[in-house]
C-alpha cells in the first residue's frame, strides 16, 4: 500500500531544506491568532482541561498540534473560534484574532470574523454541511452573504471555488446533494466553504481522519498549496504526527490537557525530548515517519562511505 508520507513527505521536506530555515527563522508578519496561556475548565465538574496553551499563528505559517483523543486540540480548536461547548469557558489566558481579544468581541463582531479572518474545516464534513441543500448553493450562500454580490456572481465564484479544491466536474458537483459525493469530495466541498471569502487563517481539525490514505494525501497537498499561493496561515490539528511533519512549521505535542514539548516541527521530530514525542514517532513509522526523519545523503563522497 502506498503510504501518506511517499505521496508528499519527502518533497515537501526537501523544498523546506531547500528555501533555508522555514523551521528557525522567526516571523515578522503580525499573528493572525495568539493564544496565551490559555486555561479551558469544565464549570460542571469545576475542572480544568486544557493547562495554558501558547502559539502564535502568522500569516504563510503553519502550526500543528498533534495528540492522543482527549488532550484538549479540539477544546482548544473551539475556544479559539469562540464555540465552545456547554458547560466549557477559558478560565485563564486570552486568544487574541487580529490583535483583539476575543472576550471583548460581540455577537454581531464575531459574525463578521468567521470566515473572512478566520475558517474552519472539522472532521466528518457531511455533519457541517445541509443535506437537503445541493452543496453548490450553500457555498453561494456563503459568498452572497459575506460579499454582498448577486446571486450570478455567487454560483460563478462557488464554481470557481470548486475548481479551486480540485473537484472534476464542478458543474456537476454543484447541483448534487451531500449524500451523492464520497467522503473525499465532501470534504473539498467543505474546504471550498471554509476559504470562500478568503480567510487569512484556516483551523483543520481532523479535517483528514476519516479519509483514506490516498485521499488524505490528496487533500494535504491541497491545503498546502492554498498556503503557499495565498498565504493563509494553517492550524492543522491531528493525532497523525505524520500529518503534522508534512505540512507544520511548527508543533505542539499534547497530553491530558498540557502541551509536553513544542517547538520547529524538524528539531522536534529530529531530537524529542519528551518521553510522549517519542512514542507518538514509534507509533507512527509504520506510515512513513521514518522517510520523514531519514538523514539527506551527504554532499562528500568520503563521508558517505
Amino acid at each position: 500500500m502506498t503510504t501518506l508520507s511517499q505521496h508528499t513527505a519527502l518533497d515537501r521536506t526537501e523544498a523546506s531544506a531547500d528555501t533555508g530555515a522555514a523551521d528557525t527563522a522567526a516571523p515578522t508578519d503580525p499573528p493572525v491568532i495568539a493564544v496565551r496561556d490559555v486555561r479551558i475548565s469544565d464549570r460542571v465538574t469545576d475542572r480544568e482541561i486544557v493547562h495554558g496553551i501558547d502559539f502564535e499563528l502568522t500569516p504563510g505559517r503553519a502550526v500543528g498540534m498533534v495528540g492522543e483523543s482527549g488532550s484538549g486540540k479540539t477544546l482548544t480548536c473551539r475556544a479559539v473560534l469562540g464555540i465552545l461547548p456547554p458547560h466549557f469557558e477559558v478560565s485563564g489566558g486570552s486568544v487574541e484574532i487580529d490583535g483583539t481579544d476575543i472576550a471583548t468581541l460581540t455577537p454581531r463582531r464575531w459574525a463578521a470574523l468567521r470566515g473572512t479572518t478566520v475558517g474552519a474545516v472539522f472532521q466528518d464534513p457531511a455533519s457541517y454541511l445541509n443535506p437537503s441543500i445541493r452543496v453548490g448553493a450553500q457555498i453561494a450562500e456563503v459568498i452572497r452573504v459575506k460579499k454582498g454580490v448577486k446571486r450570478r456572481e455567487a454560483r460563478r465564484q462557488a464554481l470557481e471555488l470548486l475548481r479551486t479544491v480540485r473537484l472534476r466536474d464542478p458543474e456537476l458537483v454543484y447541483s448534487q446533494y451531500t449524500y451523492e459525493l464520497s467522503g473525499g469530495m465532501l470534504q473539498r466541498v467543505l474546504i471550498a466553504s471554509a476559504i470562500a471569502v478568503e480567510p487569512r487563517a484556516l483551523i483543520a481539525d481532523e479535517a483528514t481522519t476519516a479519509l483514506d490514505v490516498t485521499v488524505q494525501a490528496e487533500i494535504l497537498d491541497l491545503l498546502a498549496e492554498l498556503r503557499e499561493r495565498t498565504g493563509m496561515a494553517l492550524l492543522v490539528v491531528s493525532h497523525d504526527l505524520a500529518v503534522v511533519a508534512q505540512l507544520c512549521d511548527e508543533v505542539l505535542v499534547m497530553r491530558q490537557g498540557e502541551v509536553v514539548e513544542q517547538g520547529p516541527t524538524r528539531s522536534v521530530l529530529h531530537d524529542p525530548q519528551h518521553a510522549y514525542t517519542r512514542l507518538l514517532m514509534t507509533e507512527h513509522e509504520q506510515y512513513g515517519l521514518d522517510k520523514f526523519l531519514a538523514p539527506q545523503a551527504p554532499n562528500d563522497p568520503e563521508e558517505a562511505s
